[in-house]
Protein backbone atom coordinates (compact mmCIF):
# COMPACT_ATOMS: atom_id res chain seq x y z
CA UNK A 1 0.00 0.00 0.00
CA UNK A 2 3.04 2.06 -0.17
CA UNK A 3 1.58 3.77 -3.45
CA UNK A 4 -1.40 5.30 -1.37
CA UNK A 5 1.27 6.81 0.90
CA UNK A 6 2.94 8.41 -2.44
CA UNK A 7 -0.06 9.49 -3.48
CA UNK A 8 -1.37 11.43 -0.14
CA UNK A 9 2.14 13.06 0.41
CA UNK A 10 2.24 14.31 -3.30
CA UNK A 11 -1.63 15.57 -2.83
CA UNK A 12 -0.64 17.51 0.20
CA UNK A 13 2.25 18.83 -1.32
CA UNK A 14 0.14 20.43 -3.85
CA UNK A 15 -2.08 21.89 -1.71
CA UNK A 16 0.16 23.44 0.31
CA UNK A 17 1.90 25.14 -2.84
CA UNK A 18 -1.86 26.13 -3.79
CA UNK A 19 -2.03 28.19 -0.40
CA UNK A 20 1.05 29.40 0.04
CA UNK A 21 0.19 31.66 -3.67
CA UNK A 22 -1.37 34.01 -1.65
CA UNK A 23 0.87 34.95 0.91
CA UNK A 24 4.20 34.60 -0.81
CA UNK A 25 3.56 34.82 -4.61
CA UNK A 26 0.20 36.36 -5.27
CA UNK A 27 1.71 37.28 -8.52
CA UNK A 28 1.29 33.94 -9.83
CA UNK A 29 -1.77 32.96 -8.20
CA UNK A 30 -4.19 33.60 -10.84
CA UNK A 31 -1.91 32.78 -13.54
CA UNK A 32 -1.49 29.31 -11.94
CA UNK A 33 -5.14 28.98 -10.79
CA UNK A 34 -6.68 29.69 -14.33
CA UNK A 35 -4.63 26.60 -16.03
CA UNK A 36 -4.66 24.52 -13.32
CA UNK A 37 -6.29 24.62 -9.76
CA UNK A 38 -3.46 22.96 -7.40
CA UNK A 39 -5.58 22.94 -4.31
CA UNK A 40 -8.52 21.19 -6.15
CA UNK A 41 -6.08 18.38 -7.53
CA UNK A 42 -5.03 17.99 -4.24
CA UNK A 43 -8.13 16.89 -2.53
CA UNK A 44 -9.66 14.87 -5.32
CA UNK A 45 -6.69 12.56 -5.16
CA UNK A 46 -7.25 12.39 -1.10
CA UNK A 47 -10.80 11.88 -1.82
CA UNK A 48 -9.70 9.09 -4.35
CA UNK A 49 -7.56 7.49 -2.11
CA UNK A 50 -10.27 7.66 0.96
CA UNK A 51 -12.74 5.85 -1.23
CA UNK A 52 -10.19 3.46 -2.28
CA UNK A 53 -9.00 2.08 0.96
CA UNK A 54 -11.47 3.54 3.84
CA UNK A 55 -14.69 1.16 3.06
CA UNK A 56 -11.97 -1.58 2.85
CA UNK A 57 -10.72 -1.41 6.59
CA UNK A 58 -14.60 -1.33 7.29
CA UNK A 59 -15.16 -4.43 5.63
CA UNK A 60 -12.16 -6.03 6.65
CA UNK A 61 -12.76 -5.45 10.58
CA UNK A 62 -16.36 -5.98 10.01
CA UNK A 63 -17.09 -4.05 13.41
CA UNK A 64 -18.55 -0.78 13.43
CA UNK A 65 -17.30 -0.26 16.84
CA UNK A 66 -13.62 -0.87 15.58
CA UNK A 67 -14.30 1.06 12.57
CA UNK A 68 -15.08 4.53 14.65
CA UNK A 69 -12.57 3.94 17.50
CA UNK A 70 -9.61 3.65 14.69
CA UNK A 71 -11.87 6.69 12.89
CA UNK A 72 -12.09 8.90 15.73
CA UNK A 73 -8.30 8.37 17.16
CA UNK A 74 -6.97 8.62 13.45
CA UNK A 75 -8.89 12.27 12.92
CA UNK A 76 -9.44 13.62 16.56
CA UNK A 77 -6.20 14.28 18.50
CA UNK A 78 -4.30 16.09 15.49
CA UNK A 79 -7.57 18.21 14.34
CA UNK A 80 -8.23 19.36 18.70
CA UNK A 81 -4.25 20.46 18.11
CA UNK A 82 -3.98 22.18 15.11
CA UNK A 83 -7.72 23.48 16.48
CA UNK A 84 -6.47 25.36 19.52
CA UNK A 85 -3.19 26.18 17.94
CA UNK A 86 -5.68 28.19 15.30
CA UNK A 87 -7.46 29.59 18.67
CA UNK A 88 -4.14 30.34 20.17
CA UNK A 89 -3.31 32.73 16.66
CA UNK A 90 -6.57 34.19 16.59
CA UNK A 91 -6.17 35.57 20.40
CA UNK A 92 -2.48 36.59 19.82
CA UNK A 93 -4.24 38.99 16.74
CA UNK A 94 -2.67 37.00 14.02
CA UNK A 95 -5.74 35.95 12.46
CA UNK A 96 -8.65 37.58 12.37
CA UNK A 97 -11.74 34.66 12.99
CA UNK A 98 -14.75 35.13 11.49
CA UNK A 99 -17.66 37.29 13.12
CA UNK A 100 -19.60 34.43 14.49
CA UNK A 101 -17.14 33.12 16.73
CA UNK A 102 -18.08 35.66 18.19
CA UNK A 103 -21.66 35.53 18.21
CA UNK A 104 -22.25 31.92 17.77
CA UNK A 105 -19.91 30.39 19.86
CA UNK A 106 -21.92 26.96 20.70
CA UNK A 107 -23.12 26.18 16.98
CA UNK A 108 -19.60 27.03 15.72
CA UNK A 109 -17.93 24.48 18.68
CA UNK A 110 -21.01 22.20 18.16
CA UNK A 111 -20.29 22.10 14.50
CA UNK A 112 -16.36 21.04 14.55
CA UNK A 113 -16.81 18.54 17.34
CA UNK A 114 -19.06 16.76 14.30
CA UNK A 115 -16.64 17.46 11.71
CA UNK A 116 -19.61 18.76 9.79
CA UNK A 117 -19.06 22.12 9.90
CA UNK A 118 -19.23 22.98 6.26
CA UNK A 119 -22.14 20.96 5.50
CA UNK A 120 -23.87 23.51 8.60
CA UNK A 121 -23.21 26.13 6.42
CA UNK A 122 -20.65 27.16 9.16
CA UNK A 123 -16.94 29.07 8.44
CA UNK A 124 -14.18 26.59 9.01
CA UNK A 125 -11.59 27.60 12.18
CA UNK A 126 -8.98 26.55 9.41
CA UNK A 127 -9.90 26.76 5.82
CA UNK A 128 -8.58 23.56 5.20
CA UNK A 129 -11.29 21.80 7.45
CA UNK A 130 -13.95 21.91 4.84
CA UNK A 131 -12.97 18.51 3.42
CA UNK A 132 -12.71 16.43 6.73
CA UNK A 133 -16.56 17.44 6.59
CA UNK A 134 -16.79 15.50 3.38
CA UNK A 135 -14.60 12.76 5.12
CA UNK A 136 -17.39 12.77 7.84
CA UNK A 137 -20.08 11.96 5.55
CA UNK A 138 -18.45 9.43 3.93
CA UNK A 139 -17.93 7.82 7.09
CA UNK A 140 -21.27 8.14 8.25
CA UNK A 141 -22.91 7.22 4.94
CA UNK A 142 -20.35 4.02 4.78
CA UNK A 143 -21.94 3.24 8.33
CA UNK A 144 -25.56 2.86 6.93
CA UNK A 145 -25.13 1.37 4.10
CA UNK A 146 -23.08 -1.34 6.02
CA UNK A 147 -25.52 -1.98 8.50
CA UNK A 148 -28.48 -2.24 5.84
CA UNK A 149 -26.14 -4.94 3.87
CA UNK A 150 -25.95 -2.39 0.59
CA UNK A 151 -22.25 -1.26 1.25
CA UNK A 152 -21.05 -3.39 -1.60
CA UNK A 153 -23.07 -1.23 -4.29
CA UNK A 154 -19.93 1.20 -5.01
CA UNK A 155 -21.02 1.75 -8.38
CA UNK A 156 -24.37 2.96 -7.34
CA UNK A 157 -23.57 5.05 -5.10
CA UNK A 158 -20.92 6.45 -7.68
CA UNK A 159 -23.40 7.18 -10.02
CA UNK A 160 -25.96 8.33 -7.75
CA UNK A 161 -23.93 11.25 -6.59
CA UNK A 162 -22.79 11.85 -10.07
CA UNK A 163 -26.21 12.30 -11.44
CA UNK A 164 -27.70 14.09 -8.17
CA UNK A 165 -24.74 16.71 -8.86
CA UNK A 166 -25.30 17.25 -12.76
CA UNK A 167 -29.91 17.26 -11.84
CA UNK A 168 -29.02 19.57 -9.08
CA UNK A 169 -26.10 21.78 -10.52
CA UNK A 170 -27.64 25.23 -10.30
CA UNK A 171 -30.76 24.17 -8.71
CA UNK A 172 -29.76 22.90 -5.58
CA UNK A 173 -30.82 25.91 -2.67
CA UNK A 174 -27.17 26.41 -0.51
CA UNK A 175 -28.00 26.68 3.73
CA UNK A 176 -31.68 26.01 3.27
CA UNK A 177 -31.77 24.73 6.85
CA UNK A 178 -28.79 26.47 8.78
CA UNK A 179 -29.62 30.27 7.18
CA UNK A 180 -31.97 32.11 9.18
CA UNK A 181 -30.36 33.36 12.52
CA UNK A 182 -28.26 32.54 15.05
CA UNK A 183 -30.53 30.27 16.68
CA UNK A 184 -31.92 28.86 14.11
CA UNK A 185 -27.95 27.29 13.35
CA UNK A 186 -27.37 26.31 16.54
CA UNK A 187 -30.95 24.52 16.48
CA UNK A 188 -29.88 22.84 13.51
CA UNK A 189 -26.74 21.65 14.76
CA UNK A 190 -28.14 20.13 18.00
CA UNK A 191 -30.59 18.06 15.94
CA UNK A 192 -28.32 16.98 13.39
CA UNK A 193 -25.74 16.16 16.41
CA UNK A 194 -28.61 14.49 17.66
CA UNK A 195 -30.23 12.46 14.85
CA UNK A 196 -25.84 11.20 14.15
CA UNK A 197 -25.53 10.14 17.75
CA UNK A 198 -28.43 8.56 17.91
CA UNK A 199 -28.22 7.22 14.46
CA UNK A 200 -24.61 5.94 15.37
CA UNK A 201 -25.44 4.46 19.06
CA UNK A 202 -27.99 2.41 17.43
CA UNK A 203 -26.11 1.14 14.64
CA UNK A 204 -22.59 0.14 16.44
CA UNK A 205 -24.76 -1.08 19.84
CA UNK A 206 -28.28 -1.89 18.79
CA UNK A 207 -29.58 -5.15 16.85
CA UNK A 208 -32.11 -6.22 14.60
CA UNK A 209 -34.52 -3.44 13.80
CA UNK A 210 -32.98 -1.24 16.29
CA UNK A 211 -29.66 -1.11 14.34
CA UNK A 212 -31.76 -0.25 10.81
CA UNK A 213 -33.60 2.63 11.85
CA UNK A 214 -30.41 4.00 13.26
CA UNK A 215 -28.43 3.51 9.81
CA UNK A 216 -31.92 4.99 8.05
CA UNK A 217 -31.44 7.75 10.57
CA UNK A 218 -27.39 8.58 9.74
CA UNK A 219 -28.09 8.08 5.72
CA UNK A 220 -31.21 10.64 6.21
CA UNK A 221 -29.56 13.06 8.02
CA UNK A 222 -26.23 13.19 5.82
CA UNK A 223 -28.04 13.29 2.24
CA UNK A 224 -30.46 15.85 3.42
CA UNK A 225 -27.23 17.84 4.59
CA UNK A 226 -25.57 17.22 1.50
CA UNK A 227 -28.65 18.31 -1.00
CA UNK A 228 -29.59 21.58 0.84
CA UNK A 229 -27.38 22.53 3.28
CA UNK A 230 -23.42 22.92 1.87
CA UNK A 231 -21.55 25.84 1.63
CA UNK A 232 -17.60 25.88 0.15
CA UNK A 233 -16.86 24.73 -2.49
CA UNK A 234 -20.96 24.48 -3.58
CA UNK A 235 -23.48 21.85 -3.72
CA UNK A 236 -22.69 20.21 -6.93
CA UNK A 237 -19.39 19.90 -5.96
CA UNK A 238 -20.02 18.42 -2.84
CA UNK A 239 -21.89 15.97 -4.44
CA UNK A 240 -19.49 14.82 -6.87
CA UNK A 241 -16.58 14.69 -4.27
CA UNK A 242 -19.08 11.76 -2.84
CA UNK A 243 -19.14 10.50 -5.95
CA UNK A 244 -15.65 10.38 -6.34
CA UNK A 245 -15.03 8.32 -3.11
CA UNK A 246 -17.78 5.96 -3.93
CA UNK A 247 -15.41 5.52 -7.25
CA UNK A 248 -12.24 5.11 -5.39
CA UNK A 249 -14.35 1.97 -3.73
CA UNK A 250 -15.14 0.62 -7.15
CA UNK A 251 -12.04 0.59 -8.19
CA UNK A 252 -10.67 -1.12 -5.12
CA UNK A 253 -13.20 -3.77 -5.33
CA UNK A 254 -11.89 -3.85 -9.53
CA UNK A 255 -8.58 -4.17 -8.25
CA UNK A 256 -9.91 -7.04 -5.83
CA UNK A 257 -11.73 -9.40 -8.29
CA UNK A 258 -14.76 -8.58 -6.71
CA UNK A 259 -16.11 -6.45 -9.82
CA UNK A 260 -14.93 -6.67 -13.43
CA UNK A 261 -12.67 -3.85 -14.64
CA UNK A 262 -15.41 -3.71 -17.32
CA UNK A 263 -18.26 -3.15 -14.38
CA UNK A 264 -15.59 -0.41 -12.64
CA UNK A 265 -15.20 1.39 -16.01
CA UNK A 266 -18.29 2.80 -15.74
CA UNK A 267 -17.15 5.13 -12.70
CA UNK A 268 -15.04 7.12 -15.84
CA UNK A 269 -19.03 8.96 -15.87
CA UNK A 270 -17.62 10.46 -12.73
CA UNK A 271 -14.88 12.24 -13.58
CA UNK A 272 -16.31 13.39 -17.25
CA UNK A 273 -19.38 14.85 -15.00
CA UNK A 274 -16.83 16.79 -13.37
CA UNK A 275 -15.46 18.17 -16.66
CA UNK A 276 -18.46 19.04 -17.91
CA UNK A 277 -20.02 20.69 -15.04
CA UNK A 278 -16.90 22.65 -14.53
CA UNK A 279 -16.48 23.67 -18.86
CA UNK A 280 -16.59 27.15 -17.41
CA UNK A 281 -13.44 26.55 -15.03
CA UNK A 282 -10.41 25.53 -17.21
CA UNK A 283 -8.42 25.12 -14.26
CA UNK A 284 -10.61 23.11 -12.28
CA UNK A 285 -11.03 21.01 -15.18
CA UNK A 286 -7.58 20.36 -15.32
CA UNK A 287 -7.07 19.72 -11.74
CA UNK A 288 -10.04 16.86 -12.00
CA UNK A 289 -8.35 15.01 -15.34
CA UNK A 290 -4.66 15.34 -13.89
CA UNK A 291 -5.87 13.72 -10.39
CA UNK A 292 -7.63 11.29 -11.96
CA UNK A 293 -4.96 10.03 -14.42
CA UNK A 294 -1.93 10.10 -11.37
CA UNK A 295 -4.33 7.74 -9.15
CA UNK A 296 -4.49 5.70 -12.19
CA UNK A 297 -0.97 5.59 -12.35
CA UNK A 298 -0.61 5.34 -8.67
CA UNK A 299 -2.85 1.90 -9.35
CA UNK A 300 -0.97 0.70 -12.49
CA UNK A 301 2.35 0.91 -10.23
CA UNK A 302 0.75 -0.46 -6.95
CA UNK A 303 3.27 -3.27 -7.19
CA UNK A 304 6.60 -0.84 -7.86
CA UNK A 305 8.92 -0.08 -5.22
CA UNK A 306 7.72 3.11 -3.95
CA UNK A 307 10.25 6.41 -3.37
CA UNK A 308 11.04 6.31 0.56
CA UNK A 309 10.60 10.18 0.65
CA UNK A 310 6.68 9.81 -0.83
CA UNK A 311 5.62 7.33 1.43
CA UNK A 312 7.25 8.87 4.56
CA UNK A 313 5.36 12.32 3.17
CA UNK A 314 2.26 10.40 3.04
CA UNK A 315 2.59 8.90 6.39
CA UNK A 316 2.86 12.73 7.86
CA UNK A 317 0.62 13.85 5.22
CA UNK A 318 -2.33 15.04 7.46
CA UNK A 319 -0.42 16.77 9.76
CA UNK A 320 1.43 18.41 6.36
CA UNK A 321 -2.63 19.45 5.75
CA UNK A 322 -3.68 20.41 9.17
CA UNK A 323 -0.66 22.15 9.89
CA UNK A 324 0.64 24.83 7.26
CA UNK A 325 -2.32 26.65 7.63
CA UNK A 326 -0.80 27.92 10.64
CA UNK A 327 2.43 28.75 9.19
CA UNK A 328 0.97 30.64 6.49
CA UNK A 329 -0.91 32.66 9.27
CA UNK A 330 2.21 33.81 10.59
CA UNK A 331 3.87 34.87 6.68
CA UNK A 332 0.56 36.90 6.15
CA UNK A 333 1.35 38.59 9.32
CA UNK A 334 4.69 39.01 9.28
CA UNK A 335 4.16 40.11 5.56
CA UNK A 336 0.74 41.44 5.27
CA UNK A 337 2.19 43.14 1.35
CA UNK A 338 4.26 40.31 0.12
CA UNK A 339 4.55 42.27 -3.34
CA UNK A 340 6.10 44.89 -1.55
CA UNK A 341 8.85 42.21 -0.66
CA UNK A 342 12.04 41.01 -2.93
CA UNK A 343 10.79 37.98 -4.69
CA UNK A 344 14.01 35.81 -3.40
CA UNK A 345 12.96 36.68 -0.33
CA UNK A 346 9.41 35.00 -0.40
CA UNK A 347 11.39 32.09 -1.96
CA UNK A 348 13.73 31.84 0.64
CA UNK A 349 10.78 32.45 2.91
CA UNK A 350 8.44 29.36 1.05
CA UNK A 351 11.65 26.24 1.51
CA UNK A 352 12.02 27.51 4.72
CA UNK A 353 8.33 27.18 5.90
CA UNK A 354 8.03 23.79 3.91
CA UNK A 355 11.12 22.48 6.00
CA UNK A 356 9.64 23.68 8.93
CA UNK A 357 6.33 22.49 7.98
CA UNK A 358 8.13 19.18 7.77
CA UNK A 359 10.24 18.94 11.24
CA UNK A 360 6.55 20.31 12.81
CA UNK A 361 4.58 16.82 10.96
CA UNK A 362 7.66 14.28 11.43
CA UNK A 363 7.28 15.64 15.10
CA UNK A 364 3.28 15.75 16.03
CA UNK A 365 3.44 11.78 13.64
CA UNK A 366 5.61 10.66 16.45
CA UNK A 367 4.10 12.45 19.31
CA UNK A 368 0.06 12.58 18.34
CA UNK A 369 -0.51 10.57 15.26
CA UNK A 370 0.76 7.23 15.97
CA UNK A 371 0.42 7.19 19.67
CA UNK A 372 -2.96 7.72 19.23
CA UNK A 373 -3.23 5.00 16.85
CA UNK A 374 -1.77 2.76 18.63
CA UNK A 375 -4.25 3.22 21.40
CA UNK A 376 -6.69 2.80 18.65
CA UNK A 377 -5.16 -0.37 18.12
CA UNK A 378 -5.04 -1.53 21.85
CA UNK A 379 -9.09 -0.81 22.50
CA UNK A 380 -9.96 -2.67 19.37
CA UNK A 381 -7.93 -5.45 20.03
CA UNK A 382 -8.79 -5.80 23.58
CA UNK A 383 -11.87 -7.55 23.28
CA UNK A 384 -9.93 -9.96 20.79
CA UNK A 385 -6.81 -10.97 22.52
CA UNK A 386 -7.44 -13.52 25.26
CA UNK A 387 -6.85 -13.15 29.57
CA UNK A 388 -3.10 -13.89 29.60
CA UNK A 389 -2.18 -13.68 26.20
CA UNK A 390 0.32 -11.69 24.28
CA UNK A 391 -0.32 -8.50 21.69
CA UNK A 392 0.40 -9.07 18.12
CA UNK A 393 2.29 -6.44 16.76
CA UNK A 394 1.02 -5.33 13.55
CA UNK A 395 2.53 -2.68 11.14
CA UNK A 396 -0.06 -0.20 10.79
CA UNK A 397 -1.29 -0.15 7.15
CA UNK A 398 -1.93 2.45 4.00
CA UNK A 399 -5.87 2.22 6.02
CA UNK A 400 -4.62 3.08 9.29
CA UNK A 401 -3.20 6.28 8.10
CA UNK A 402 -5.73 6.62 5.45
Amino acid sequence: MAWLDALRGLAALTVVFEHSLEPLLPEARLPVKVVFDPGWFGVMVFFLVSGYIVPASLERRASLREFWISRFFRLYPLFGIAAAAMALLALAGWDDPHIWWTSRPVSLVLGHLTMLQNLLYMPNLLNVLWTLSYEMAFYLLLTAMFTLGVNRKSITGALGFTAAALLGAGALPVALLSAGGSGRMLTVALVVTTLTAAGLTAAIRGSGAVRHVGAIVIGLTVLALLAVNQSYPGPWQGLLILATMFAGTVLYRAEQRELSWRQAGWVALVPVAGIWLARDDIGTQTATVAAWLTFAAGLALRHQRMPRVLAWLGLVSYSVYLLHPLLLEWVEWFWPEPLAVPLHLRIAALAFVVTLLLVLSALTWRFVEAPAQRLAKRLTSADLTPPGSKATVVRMGADEVS
